[in-house]
């Protein structure tokens, strides 16, 4: 079944409270996308103190092929941009980060931040619900990660392939469990589409669009060796293992986000020379 007939998004948009979202002296703006300067430790301390203060609020990883996504998705865009934090999930940011004056830390995976947060959910008493996938795939890694986290307190987990019709009773079940933290695996933008249609009835605390990433921590794909993630071809790792699915993506998004950058860097350039021009006394 396509995301287009398990979905039809409507054209309501559920506004978050974003007055931060400005670009400030903690953030670093790339192309479209405003991304926090925070490592993956900062932000699962931010997670965790938003939980203890009684707070709500979402969480955007985002990589260069939802950047460019973003570009020709308003409503991508506008979900993003009211998110409370933004973080870079790809390497390839990273350095383009480092081309402007606040460069970001590192690279803030959804993966990683999955097994951080349970980690620490387990010291903190705080239960977490794993929405997406399939429900044997939703399952195993709720298992895995109890397994790795032993005390993890699994308050339920559910398929993610249902339609709009579904929805409002999938949000209603998280609620009733009493989860802090929801982690959505649907894929883009239907994740985000589902958060947002249903932000008033999810209970959660803290909810985390992850992609594909039950996939990984349930064994059913491999991530990346870490020399491979540094190098910043984890993309090509992935296509690998889904070329008919990811190929063609990759492709564009990659070449898309290449001949921006370049066209940024190339305009920076010569906004610079024009400056130091200008600045020269005219005899």
């Amino acid at each position: 079944m396509s995301d287009a007939a398990l979905h039809t998004p409507p054209e309501v948009i559920v506004p978050f409270d974003r007055s931060r979202r400005t670009t400030s002296s903690r953030s670093t703006r790339i192309l479209n996308g405003r991304f926090d300067r925070l490592s993956a430790n900062q932000v699962v301390e931010e997670l965790i103190r938003t939980i203890h203060a009684g707070q709500r609020a979402t969480l955007c990883t985002v990589n260069v092929a939802i950047l460019m996504m973003m570009r020709s998705n308003a409503r991508l865009q506008r979900f993003v941009d009211s998110a409370k934090w933004s973080v870079a999930d790809g390497q390839p940011l990273i350095w383009a980060s480092r081309l402007g004056p606040r460069p970001l830390p590192e690279r803030v995976t959804g993966i990683d931040l999955i097994d951080q947060l349970c980690g620490r959910a387990v010291r903190e008493n705080i239960g977490v619900y794993f929405l997406g996938a399939s429900d044997e795939i939703a399952r195993a890694a709720a298992d895995a990660l109890r397994t790795r986290h032993p005390g993890l307190d699994v308050r339920g987990s559910a398929d993610g392939y249902f339609g709009p019709d579904e929805a409002p009773a999938r949000a209603r079940a998280v609620a009733a469990s009493g989860a802090d933290i929801l982690f959505v695996a649907m894929g883009v933008p239907r994740q985000e589409y589902f958060i947002e249609e249903q932000w008033a009835h999810l209970g959660a605390r803290v909810v985390i669009g992850v992609g594909g990433s039950f996939d990984v921590i349930a064994g059913l794909r491999k991530r990346a060796p870490a020399f491979i993630q540094r190098a910043g071809f984890e993309w090509a790792y992935r296509v690998a293992q889904e070329p008919r699915r990811l190929f063609k993506r990759y492709l564009i998004t990659n070449s898309q986000f290449i001949g921006l950058m370049s066209w940024t860097a190339v305009n920076a350039a010569l906004h610079s020379r024009r400056s130091f021009w200008r600045s020269i006394p005219r005899v």
